[in-house]
């Protein structure tokens, strides 16, 4: 049974920081491309950052330099650093894992207000 649960998330007043995880299991972790996405209300779900099974990183223009994605591969994790933090970054984030089908968490809520 694959799962991803998310969870780190949480209030932070703007220029905070938080930490995203995202625990995998139940198929190979080390062989899926990992992804961070977010759907904030009234909006789409839109992509924020990705890392291939070989640890190259791809972000969205609106993190670049804010946000950083890691994995641990041993912890079967994926993790989303988030700094300087925005109340335009308030929205579920959701950890998905893709190769040749796509599993998604349920999500975790970021609100950045003061």
């Amino acid at each position: 049974q694959v799962q991803l649960v998310e969870s780190g998330g949480g209030l932070v007043q703007p220029g905070g920081s938080l930490r995203l995880s995202c625990a995998a299991s139940g198929f190979t972790f080390s062989n899926y491309a990992m992804g961070w996405f977010r759907q904030a209300p009234g909006k789409q779900r839109e992509f924020v950052a990705s890392i291939t099974p070989g640890g190259t990183t791809n972000y969205a223009h609106s993190v670049k330099g804010r946000f950083t994605i890691s994995r641990d591969n041993a912890k079967n994790t994926v993790y989303l650093q988030m700094n300087s933090l925005k109340s335009d970054d308030t929205a579920i984030y959701y950890c998905n894992a893709q190769r040749s089908i796509v599993y998604w968490g349920q999500g975790t809520q970021v609100t950045v207000s003061s």
